[in-house]
């Protein structure tokens, strides 16, 4: 990094803008295999947050591939600074108020644990998103394993490549076993138990 860059500190600060939300910012990170349910789930998060007047966005995948990381392939030290990339845009997004909501396979846990130094444990709530592999092959949204069991994909996660299942997560889900409403829930309870907006019973 060159030594003529500066860190310009905000006027209005953190603290301030999640005053005028009424909400804490904070990070979750979904986990998990491809098809197992991350996007799906972040998105009915945000739906719920959103009725509650909280300030949102939802990162995922894919969407990430199209712009900030479209010059970066599947390889590992790609996957490392594509992962990379994304927690310094989490971090960001915190000091702006908002609850960000990131959906990324993030298979391995040294990728995960860097992300939670970028932006800090207490901000970091990571949430596994628990599915059998088989499962996730059935539902094929994207018909992605189809195409790595075609051997159109190399070094595919779960199939030809490790996912690190996470030692201590802050949220299990299983989206074999649980409705979204249901896994919605649990994660809502561990929102509100954190303070991070205003607690309610569900």
């Amino acid at each position: 990094m060159s030594k003529n860059i500066v860190w310009h500190n905000a006027t209005v600060r953190r603290k301030q803008r999640n005053s005028n939300n009424g909400h804490k910012s904070v990070v979750l990170w979904f986990t998990g295999l491809s098809g197992s349910g991350k996007s799906t789930l972040a998105h009915a998060v945000e739906e719920e947050l959103h009725q509650l007047n909280c300030q949102t966005t939802v990162l995922d995948g894919d969407n990430v591939r199209h712009g900030l990381c479209r010059d970066l392939g599947f390889g590992e030290e790609d996957r490392t600074e594509n992962i990379r990339r994304i927690g310094e845009v989490c971090r960001l997004l915190i000091d702006t108020g908002v609850i960000t909501l990131a959906a990324f396979i993030s298979p391995s846990s040294h990728d995960r644990d860097q992300v939670r130094k970028i932006i800090t444990k207490k901000d970091f709530i990571e949430v596994y998103v628990n599915c059998p592999l088989e499962v996730c092959e059935k539902r094929d949204v994207k018909g992605v394993y189809k195409r790595v069991r075609l051997g159109e994909i190399k070094e595919f996660t779960g199939v030809s490549a490790p996912y690190d299942i996470p030692d201590k997560p802050d949220i299990v889900i299983d989206t074999e076993a649980e409705t979204i409403e249901e896994s919605l829930n649990s994660i809502m309870r561990v929102i509100y138990a954190r303070n991070i907006i205003q607690k309610k019973k569900i």
